[in-house]
């Protein structure tokens, strides 16, 4: 049977995170449903490049399905866009997976965005995408900070309790944070996440910019290995799941317009 590569975006306020849970709407489920259409009424399981947990959103999550129904990858990605609706979800492009190929493993960097809105107005067109903070941020102050954890350290302090990581060695290529108007963007690129990684770290730089805590701390979070001594995990509405670079071409095919 074919193998396919998808290209997806999601909101995540609308799914109880990406992996299939008893009673509860998720991303996979919704794709898997959409697909058993094309499959003959069986059921495939789809791998993801990354579990996003429940709120989180994606502009570039990837996924691998096989399915029976031997497709251009052009008609795969509007038949799957037709049987996802009415759920906040777009397959956005398809592709055939080349030979060996795995969303997951085969994935060289993964890519999340984190948005601020600061400002004293709550939310209103951003509603459920950004976390409100509404006292002022020192961007400066927490881009500065987030220089001193980049590299390959061990994040324990940065993981979940829940993490099913064998260890929390990870190395982190990019900790970017700026200001862009009313909102405190933070960038952040690895090849592999810890879970919660990002949004603890995010929560750890919230009090630096916030003047609560000096640019140091974060380092010397990181370099006590305690999660208890780090800040809060800031909320997921918050975080977006951006893309993912492989070695491979996947030569990704969304159709004409």
């Amino acid at each position: 049977m074919p193998r396919y590569a998808l290209l997806i975006a999601y909101r995540g306020e609308g799914f109880h995170g990406w992996q299939r849970q008893p009673g509860l709407m998720t991303v996979q489920e919704v794709l898997e449903d959409a697909a058993a259409k094309l499959n003959g009424g069986v059921v495939p399981t789809l791998a993801a490049a990354g579990r996003t947990d429940s709120g989180v959103h994606a502009e570039g999550q990837v996924a691998e399905v096989e399915v029976s129904a031997e497709l251009p990858p052009t008609r795969l990605r509007a038949a799957l866009d037709f049987h996802t609706r009415p759920h906040p979800l777009s397959v956005r492009a398809a592709a055939f997976a080349p030979e060996g190929w795995s969303p997951r493993f085969s994935a060289r960097m993964r890519h999340y965005r984190y948005r601020i809105l600061n400002r004293p107005a709550r939310p209103a067109l951003e509603q459920g995408q950004v976390w409100h903070v509404p006292q002022p941020l020192d961007a400066g102050a927490m881009h500065r900070a987030a220089q001193h954890l980049l590299g390959k350290h061990d994040f324990s302090a940065f993981r979940a309790a829940s993490c099913q990581a064998k260890d929390a060695l990870r190395t982190l290529d990019r900790l970017e944070v700026t200001r862009e108007g009313e909102e405190v963007v933070i960038r952040v690129s690895a090849r592999s996440f810890l879970h919660h990684q990002v949004r603890n770290l995010v929560g750890t730089l919230h009090p630096v910019g916030r003047g609560q805590r000096e640019e140091e701390w974060p380092r010397a979070v990181l370099d006590g290995r305690d999660r208890r001594a780090a800040g809060q995990t800031a909320p997921p509405e918050g975080l977006c799941f951006m893309g993912v670079e492989y070695e491979e071409k996947l030569g990704w095919q969304a159709g004409p317009a």
